[in-house]
C-alpha cells in the first residue's frame, strides 16, 4: 500500500537547521508531485514546500522562501525538507504529502492536488 514516513523532525533553537526526509513506498515514486505541509496547534495545515516529478521545479510558501529547500531523490524514493534559519514560529507538525501523477505547472501545487498524507513529524523551535 501507499506509505509516507517522515522522520528527522526534533527539539531545536532558534537560527538552528534541521532536515526532514520523507521514504516513499507502494507507488510510482517518480511520477508524483511531492510536498510538505505543516499544522500549527490551534491553526489550520498549510502548504510549505512542493516539488514537481522531474524535480526541476519548486514552489515555497512565503514563509520558507529563502530558508527552506526541497528535494527529492529518485533512486532512494525519498523526498526532502532543509530547513535552515528556524523561528518559533515554524514550530508545528510537519507532513510529507503525495500531489497529482504526471501534473505540470504551477496548479500542481495548490493544496488540493494532494491527498496522500504521512503520519507527520513534530518540529519544535526553542527561542
Amino acid at each position: 500500500q501507499v506509505q509516507l514516513v517522515e522522520s528527522g523532525g526534533g527539539l531545536v533553537q532558534a537560527g538552528d537547521s534541521l532536515r526532514l526526509s520523507c521514504a516513499a513506498s507502494g507507488f510510482i515514486f517518480s511520477v508524483y508531485t511531492m510536498g510538505w505541509f505543516r499544522q500549527a496547534p490551534g491553526k489550520e495545515r498549510e502548504f510549505v514546500a512542493g516539488i514537481l516529478r522531474t524535480g526541476d521545479s519548486t514552489k515555497y510558501a512565503d514563509s520558507a522562501k529563502g530558508r527552506f529547500t526541497i528535494s527529492r531523490d529518485l533512486a532512494e524514493k525519498t523526498v526532502s525538507l532543509q530547513m535552515t534559519s528556524l523561528k518559533s514560529e515554524d514550530t508545528a507538525m510537519y507532513y510529507c504529502a503525495r500531489g497529482a501523477p504526471n501534473c505540470s505547472g504551477n496548479g500542481c501545487f495548490d493544496s488540493t492536488m494532494f491527498q496522500t498524507w504521512g503520519q507527520g513529524t513534530q518540529v519544535t523551535v526553542s527561542s
